[in-house]
């Protein structure tokens, strides 16, 4: 019997495309959802990963994805959560409803797909399962100009705890907190080194850091419910 996949959301982009390739490279399974089609997911489906449309800004969009996850796999090993929208907070008559769809977005589509897919992760057959909730340095910090993008994602960090709770001794939830990991492709050298200089170790590192990162929490049993800075030491600046 073949391994169980790992899910991705958000995964044809930036981080979540980074780990789904390595994960992938090393021989696990990977199912990765999308918002919208790029060119970029053909190469992943090429290789064997699956893709899977999915828009988590309504809560039919999320019930839509769960009911075509569960028809594309009957197990899981993993699930990452990584679908995000950093969008800057909204203004007048527009503020509420951008703050609902960041907060279905990295709230609620989480929760409904951790409470639904947990049959999934229950019928992997292998002794270790996972939920890794990707949640920004922002979440502690708080945000002038992305306050509902920071409190939404402050949410997702409680919700870590509570599934953690929920799901023990079976299923491990963790989360991982990123400072800025990568740069843009428009940002200018400017941007680029008032970005190194916000955190202590002085450097923009590239995905791979929060590929070890997921990594060590995919390969270690005796973790829940933490919330792993991966920030560059920006709290001590």
């Amino acid at each position: 019997m073949s391994a169980a996949p790992i899910l991705i959301t958000g995964g044809a982009k930036r981080l979540g495309r980074h780990c789904a390739e390595r994960l992938f490279d090393d021989g696990h399974p990977v199912i990765i959802s999308y918002r919208r089609e790029r060119s970029e997911l053909e190469a992943l489906r090429s290789r064997g990963i699956v893709t899977l449309q999915a828009d988590f800004a309504t809560e039919a969009g999320i019930f839509d994805f769960i009911a075509r996850l569960k028809a594309e796999t009957s197990r899981l090993r993993a699930i990452v959560h990584n679908a995000g929208d950093w969008a800057p907070d909204g203004a007048g008559d527009e503020a509420g409803a951008d703050f609902e769809r960041l907060f279905r977005v990295h709230m609620l589509a989480p929760y409904l797909i951790n409470l639904h897919c947990r049959e999934l992760l229950d019928a992997c057959g292998e002794p270790q399962r996972d939920i890794v909730h990707m949640t920004d340095y922002v979440a502690r910090k708080g945000s002038r100009r992305h306050a509902a993008y920071a409190a939404t994602k402050a949410g997702l960090e409680n919700l870590t705890l509570s599934f953690a709770a929920m799901y023990a001794p079976t299923i491990q939830v963790n989360a991982i907190a990123p400072a800025l990991i990568m740069l843009g492709e428009n940002d200018d050298a400017d941007y680029a080194e008032q970005a190194r200089a916000k955190s202590a170790m002085g450097t923009v590192p590239g995905p791979g850091v929060i590929y070890q990162s997921l990594r060590y929490l995919l390969d270690n049993r005796y973790v829940t419910g933490i919330t792993l800075p991966v920030d560059g030491g920006r709290h001590l600046r």
